[in-house]
């Protein structure tokens, strides 16, 4: 595929953000927004599993391919994406165990996050190549790392706020949640134009 890096940058970061345009990854997307720390953490705990995993895969499917194993492909994504998230959590636990509870049980389900399995398949998919692979699933990885700051942010600054009791919690959560999706789908007119 002759992709710019450029377009697969902007495309994977804004224009189908795997969060707020795709839907991918919702689960860890909405429980680990409350806190602008927790988010800034978990979001490049992510973003390190995305990135290396994607690169993991990458040279592992050429593998498959080479031994017509193909059928194989997603059961060995899941055990790379599960090898990465278990090695990030031996080295969060360690450096930080404060962190460690913090995140509590949302590190270990990154092994199970749609967004994280979803970067090889699309790479893959797609047929990048090792450089197109890497930029897709840093920004891939960075788009979410965003979506989740950008979510947190809000979410303290409504804390502030007078809101009814009504509205408070999940309900807030999801309006929020909506609004920035609106936001996003607004850069989708930038992926028509080459």
């Amino acid at each position: 595929m002759n992709e710019s890096l450029t377009h697969i940058f902007l495309d994977a970061f804004l224009i189908n953000n795997f969060v707020l345009c795709v839907f991918l990854g919702m689960c860890s997307f909405l429980g680990l927004s409350g806190k602008f720390s927790t988010a800034w953490r978990m979001g490049v705990s992510v973003m390190f599993v995305i990135t290396v995993s994607s690169v993991l895969s990458y040279g592992t499917n050429l593998l498959l391919v080479r031994f017509h194993a193909e059928y194989l492909r997603l059961i060995v994504y899941i055990v790379i994406i599960a090898a990465t998230v278990q090695l990030t959590e031996m080295f969060i636990r360690k450096t930080s165990p404060a962190l460690f509870r913090e995140l509590g049980v949302y590190l270990p389900l990154i092994t199970t996050n749609c967004a994280v399995l979803a970067v090889p398949l699309f790479q893959t998919f797609r047929k990048y190549n090792l450089i197109q692979s890497t930029v897709f699933a840093i920004a891939a990885s960075s788009g979410y790392c965003v979506a989740l700051i950008l979510l947190s942010l809000v979410r303290e600054r409504t804390d502030l706020g007078d809101i009814p009791l009504l509205a408070r919690g999940t309900a807030l959560t999801l309006v929020l949640a909506s609004i920035l999706s609106l936001a996003f789908m607004g850069f989708a007119g930038m992926g028509n134009g080459g």
